[in-house]
């Protein structure tokens, strides 16, 4: 595949009204690679992934942020998703009144600047859904209103497969979810896994990557990516635990932390 996507951050560093979290971020992510960003609460992970996608109130201090060899880091959220980019949600919105697939559809024009038929975008978006075995009920229904916390990262999903973009940043998205609920979510993302999709899946956990496989895992802590290694580095850190890394790589605990 010729023009393959990458995003490229060097030296990145950002705060958060006033504090500085991120401290130094070297990362590239090119499509087709899936990478999983590890460490614990506080470490600067969303931190990360809201600064990438250009959220308001995460203020770029140092360094650039690149995508496809341009630096994003003036552009707002919209341009970037124009671009080729998607943050699926930690804690994904409700939105009364608004249907999933009127969303969805609102969303895809806007991303690809195409004028869509009703017919030819239903058509669209019901070949992701057969794919991803998503209900015809859920997509009539209001924007996450009354969703479960699986029901929300399953429609993160959807989202993603309906709008195809080239890197896509899943922050937490096991985060609150049951055993079934996790399965159900983690093979639709292993589904989309592919040569045009490039992810940055952010987690705390292991677990989530007994479905989805990475080419790499990265471990953050304290607003710098400390570790970098293959699939095995997962499993080591669920067997040792973040604190014990910490401690490993001489670390110093972080003030307040507990």
């Amino acid at each position: 595949m010729s023009d393959v996507a990458t995003l490229e951050i060097r030296g990145l560093t950002a705060s958060v009204e006033g504090k500085d979290i991120l401290k130094g971020i070297d990362l590239t992510v090119t499509q087709g690679q899936t990478h999983a960003l590890m460490g614990p609460n506080g470490s600067g992970k969303s931190t990360l992934a809201n600064v990438i996608m250009g959220r308001p109130g995460y203020a770029v201090t140092g360094g650039e942020v690149r995508f496809k060899g341009e630096d994003i880091t003036g552009l707002t959220p919209d341009e970037r998703a124009r671009r080729g980019l998607f943050l699926a949600m930690q804690y994904p919105v409700e939105v009364p009144g608004v249907s999933v697939v009127n969303f969805l559809r609102t969303a895809y024009k806007s991303v690809k600047g195409d004028e869509i038929s009703a017919l030819a975008f239903r058509k669209h978006m019901k070949e992701k859904m057969v794919d991803l075995g998503v209900e015809d009920a859920m997509v009539n229904r209001y924007l996450n209103q009354g969703f479960s916390g699986g029901e929300k990262k399953r429609n993160e999903i959807l989202q993603l497969a309906v709008l195809e973009p080239q890197i896509a940043i899943l922050d937490e998205t096991d985060s609150g979810l049951d055993i079934d609920s996790l399965k159900q979510v983690a093979t639709g993302v292993a589904h989309l896994v592919g040569p045009d999709l490039g992810i940055l899946l952010v987690t705390h956990y292991q677990r989530i990557l007994n479905y989805i496989t990475p080419d790499h895992v990265h471990v953050m802590m304290q607003g710098r990516i400390v570790m970098s290694g293959g699939k095995e580095l997962a499993s080591e850190l669920e067997q040792k635990g973040y604190e014990e890394i910490r401690r490993e790589l001489g670390l110093e605990e972080p003030v307040g932390a507990k």
